[in-house]
């Protein structure tokens, strides 16, 4: 346990940015993700953190030095040890190689749209739907996600990519609602505003003759509910980055997997989760999970 002395606040995040040559925006990332940082109000309402918290942060810079991922590294930082986090956007190695890999990233780290959607344009014509997604989206957003964590990849470069991105998968999903297929419903938990994975998931079910009905991120669950009262699915998937988006809906999962097959996805979703709420456990990147889902009897 952390001493007293340990825990008392010491520093406003501005100083603790200095100190630790890291920007504040990536320290709150890193406290609002992975609970790194543990602050206190001042009374005057200021978070003030402690040499505690001064000390995960380092730890988490050492970890990440070792090339540990961002979620690896801050779990670690706070448990003492290594556990292991795939991830749910890296998928296996890229058949395509890494070229196509290291020319997107070229691209949108230049902020150059034309030569990136001519990137992508190329890559839908060369490859399948599911190599390009599997092999070449995914992996870009997990390395993005990295290094803005890292804190070399700035908000700027996040949000020109990620809007890019976004831009691309919003044209394969006109009309993924109609047909006669089984239907999933697929959304993110209150808190969790990464949803393009899931965007992935369902662009790639619905290939495989699925409707889609897409609530995106931050959804309440009692409207996850609401929408699956209207009309009942045949599966619901719902994906978050990190536990702490799901724990606090422990009872609430459980209520509705009691109702509907649900599917808990991303890196927030653990086996603990999945068998205390009675829900299955997507394990494997988007692309393959949707290849292995199978239509309801």
């Amino acid at each position: 346990m952390n001493s007293p002395v340990d825990r008392r606040p010491l520093l406003r995040i501005g100083e603790l940015s200095r100190r630790l040559r890291v920007s504040d925006h990536v320290l709150r990332a890193w406290e609002n993700r992975y609970g790194l940082l543990q602050p206190v109000r001042s009374p005057g309402g200021f978070r003030l953190y402690s040499e505690a918290d001064e000390a995960r942060v380092r730890q988490m810079q050492a970890y990440l030095a070792d090339g540990l991922s961002a979620a690896e590294a801050a779990r670690a930082a706070l448990e003492g040890g290594m556990s292991p986090d795939p991830g749910w956007l890296a998928g296996p190695p890229a058949a395509a190689g890494s070229e196509p890999l290291a020319a997107l990233r070229q691209a949108l780290d230049a902020f150059d749209e034309a030569a990136a959607q001519a990137v992508l344009d190329r890559l839908m014509t060369e490859l399948s739907l599911p190599a390009v997604l599997r092999d070449v989206v995914l992996p870009y957003l997990a390395d993005l996600g990295e290094r803005w964590q890292r804190g070399t990849a700035s908000i700027a470069m996040e949000h020109f990519a990620s809007n890019l991105i976004r831009g691309r998968l919003a044209g394969l999903v006109r009309g993924w609602g109609s047909g006669h297929g089984p239907q999933a419903l697929l959304a993110c938990p209150p808190g969790e505003l990464h949803d393009m994975a899931l965007m992935v998931l369902g662009i790639m079910l619905n290939r495989s003759g699925w409707r889609i009905g897409y609530l995106g991120a931050s959804t309440p669950v009692e409207e996850l509910a609401r929408a699956a009262g209207t009309s009942p699915p045949d599966l619901i998937v719902l994906a978050a980055t990190v536990p702490e988006n799901l724990e606090p809906l422990r009872s609430e999962l459980a209520s509705l997997a009691g109702r509907v097959p649900l599917a808990l996805a991303g890196g927030g979703a653990t086996a603990q989760i999945a068998s205390a709420v009675g829900a299955r456990l997507m394990t494997r990147d988007p692309v393959t999970e949707a290849e292995q889902t199978r239509w309801p009897r």
